[in-house]
């Protein structure tokens, strides 16, 4: 579930998605730079799949001219089982494709199985590159090398009802402070309502709390990861986000398993005043019982006029190690993510851009897009660019910790030690 109404589901699933990582192989590049010949290029496939289609089939029409001899074959495949065909594609070059769509916070795991290849130098010379969101840069840097190029982000920001704040008289909230007694206010006047739908599930909106607060995820880079969950600046954190799980705002019975999908969900639908919604939110918002009778705005900080930090997702293009068309496919991948291709799928999808410039003309065409550019542009947040990632986001490691505390199994600190150990322990294999 990304950005617009035809791919409100399936890109929010693409944006948080982490996927299990292949096993390990021992893959080494090609030595064969083939000029001629066909090239296999694996995408994900969207809801309301065909206008992407008809912005790459253009792509990849331009491509096919500029190279006498060449033919592209893209094959959209499904983000649910992409895991297993990338194993086997890692495993196995002659299955393999030589372009290649992948979730941004894969990276470090494909890096790790020797799967992607390293395109620092092309993507240095690439002139486009200079305007790369940070952020979005990170997403494709592994050890400060370059394992491909951005294709979209991500990021979320705060829904809320127009028509419950102007009938309860209530101010958009500009700390965290307040977006709790909003919540809360909000609750206790309409108590049909959730204040805040929030979700003992939803991962990347209870991040935002831990690092408003100054908390980090992990500190170090490369193999040498140490959580930094358990730390008092992000327990603080947890529990401003945990604290939102109860009867005056989201009872815990009721919010405690919900997802992001689902928390969106019930605001679409009219059943609680504020969510914290990805830009890819917005189409599902529009297509529910709130359209008109809502805005966006980032989520505030710990201060007046601050903006907590978001997740940065999205998704990237690569190039496979196993590759016998390297000059071609960096080529194609480069086309894929430019600037022009990039606007087109924006205009056509709704997908974010990864370049400030363009995701600036997006932004003054589009003004749903604004709220999401402030936030971004206050500065973003991102994974440990670590194999151990996917591993410790399908253990579930946080929101187990989240919903220990929610059920008040065990106190903040007791459940951010488990959680750091368990992270740990991840860092730790993956080294």
């Amino acid at each position: 579930m990304k950005l617009s109404a035809r791919l409100a589901p399936a890109l929010l699933t693409a944006l948080v998605l982490t996927a299990c990582a292949p096993q390990s192989s021992s893959n080494s590049a090609s030595d064969e730079d083939a000029k001629s010949g066909t090239l296999r290029v694996w995408l994900f496939q969207e809801v309301g799949n065909q206008p992407k289609e008809k912005v790459v089939d253009a792509v990849t029409a331009d491509f096919e001219k500029a190279h006498e001899g060449v033919k592209v074959d893209v094959e959209y495949i499904p983000v649910e089982t992409r895991a297993q065909r990338v194993k086997a594609a890692f495993n196995d070059p002659k299955s393999a494709p030589d372009v290649m769509e992948y979730g941004n916070t894969d990276t470090a795991g494909y890096v790790r199985d020797g799967g992607l290849l390293d395109v620092t130098e092309e993507f240095g010379a690439w002139r486009e590159a200079e305007d790369t969101d940070p952020t979005a840069r990170q997403s494709v840097t592994v050890d400060g090398k370059v394992y491909g190029a951005p294709l979209y982000v991500g990021v979320r920001a705060l829904y809320y009802r127009t028509d419950v704040f102007a009938d309860l008289g209530l101010d958009v909230p500009r700390t965290m402070d307040e977006l709790a007694s909003t919540a809360r206010a909000i609750r206790a006047a309409e108590p049909d309502l959730y204040g805040l739908a929030v979700g003992g599930a939803y991962t990347y909106g209870a991040l935002p709390f831990v690092w408003a607060d100054g908390g980090e995820l992990a500190t170090g880079k490369g193999g040498s990861y140490v959580s930094a969950i358990d730390s008092p600046a992000a327990q603080k954190g947890i529990k401003a986000y945990t604290s939102l799980f109860s009867d005056d705002n989201c009872p815990a019975a009721k919010c405690a398993g919900m997802g992001g999908n689902d928390t969106v969900t019930v605001f679409a639908a009219g059943k609680a005043g504020m969510v914290i919604g990805g830009d890819f939110s917005h189409a599902a918002v529009e297509a529910g019982k709130v359209k008109g009778k809502y805005a966006v705005v980032p989520l505030p900080g710990v201060t007046p006029g601050s903006v907590a930090p978001a997740f940065a997702g999205g998704n990237n293009i690569g190039v496979l190690k196993s590759t016998t068309h390297r000059t071609l496919a960096v080529d194609l991948m480069e086309r894929l993510a430019s600037k022009k291709t990039q606007s087109a799928l924006f205009d056509a999808m709704g997908f974010l851009p990864t370049f400030t410039d363009v995701r600036d003309q997006a932004a003054a065409e589009q003004p749903f897009v604004k709220p999401f550019v402030r936030t971004l542009s206050a500065g973003t947040k991102f994974v440990p660019a670590s194999p151990a990632w996917s591993q410790i986001d399908s253990s579930l490691v946080l929101p187990t910790m989240f919903q220990e505390v929610i059920s008040g199994k065990k106190k903040v600190a007791a459940a951010a030690e488990d959680a750091a150990t368990k992270m740990n322990d991840a860092f730790g294999s993956a080294g």
